[in-house]
């Protein structure tokens, strides 16, 4: 009799872990755009699924870019026109942010990643508390959006631009080979799907194809310029002015030939805005 109370509790307390966890899962929000212009209407998506107030910041991050004074001008520009406190929090392996500031992250409703080099950016993040404060941030329902390199750092497996085979960069992927697509680890935020950005206007389908052979248990979402997708509780809503397509291989299909790949019954999705698909 004595065991099985034991057992029971044991049970309970198992039971009691997961619903936590997936409660603390749920907390956060990702708006994450595929570059390009960014309407008012986006903007004010975000303002709006980030609640913050007239007290409140948005914590900007510029780390992508070589210039990133510049890229916080230009972000900061459409928040403050909103009305809302723009702090930025760009820092250099030479130049470490403070405990002050890396707190002010982990405690901000409203982190935003401009766009620039996405393996630029997790280079100077990673090994640094401010990741862990993005992370906290998130995990205590922070929205965490990021536009281009900011969009391609939220997933797990992280699209790094570079082809391996082809050294010499090209806006897309010309073949569809094994061992091209360079992927590197990102934040982590997302993670049961890959991200590319600008998709439809440099047709970058041969790169997400390469992805979604090598990679079957992720989703491979294509998000276009002036696009995003809204991530909360599981699902993914499409907003803005263009398309998400979705690439999976249900069966996990892939042969190869020559560095080439083949795969089949791979599924593909078209999204529209307003439209919201399962992650």
């Amino acid at each position: 009799m004595k065991k099985e109370s034991l057992l029971i509790i044991a049970l309970l307390a198992f039971l009691s872990t997961i619903c936590t966890a997936q409660s603390v899962k749920s907390k956060g929000k990702l708006f994450i755009i595929g570059g390009g212009k960014r309407s008012e209407a986006l903007i004010n998506r975000m303002i709006t699924e980030a609640n913050v107030g007239l007290t409140d910041y948005v914590a900007i991050l510029p780390l992508a870019s070589e210039e990133p004074d510049s890229a916080y001008y230009f972000a900061k520009q459409q928040f403050e026109k909103a009305g809302l406190k723009t702090i930025n929090f760009n820092f250099t392996s030479n130049k470490p942010l403070g405990n002050a500031a890396v707190d002010s992250i982990s405690k901000a409703k409203f982190i935003y990643l401009p766009g620039g080099d996405q393996s630029r950016f997790m280079s100077l993040l990673n090994g640094t508390p401010v990741k862990e404060a993005i992370v906290k941030a998130y995990f205590n329902g922070a929205l965490v959006a990021g536009t281009s390199a900011g969009a391609a750092v939220m997933s797990k497996e992280m699209i790094t631009g570079n082809e391996i085979l082809h050294p010499d960069y090209q806006s897309t992927a010309q073949s569809i080979e094994a061992g091209n697509i360079e992927i590197k680890e990102g934040l982590g935020l997302l993670q049961s799907a890959i991200i590319d950005q600008h998709f439809l206007i440099r047709s970058r389908h041969n790169r997400l194809l390469s992805i979604v052979i090598e990679y079957p248990g992720k989703k491979a979402i294509g998000i276009d310029e002036s696009t995003a997708i809204l991530v909360k509780n599981g699902w993914a809503e499409v907003i803005g002015d263009s398309q998400v397509l979705v690439y999976q291989n249900p069966t996990k299909s892939k042969t190869i030939q020559n560095h080439k790949m083949g795969s089949k019954g791979l599924k593909l999705d078209i999204y529209l805005p307003g439209e919201k698909f399962l992650l």
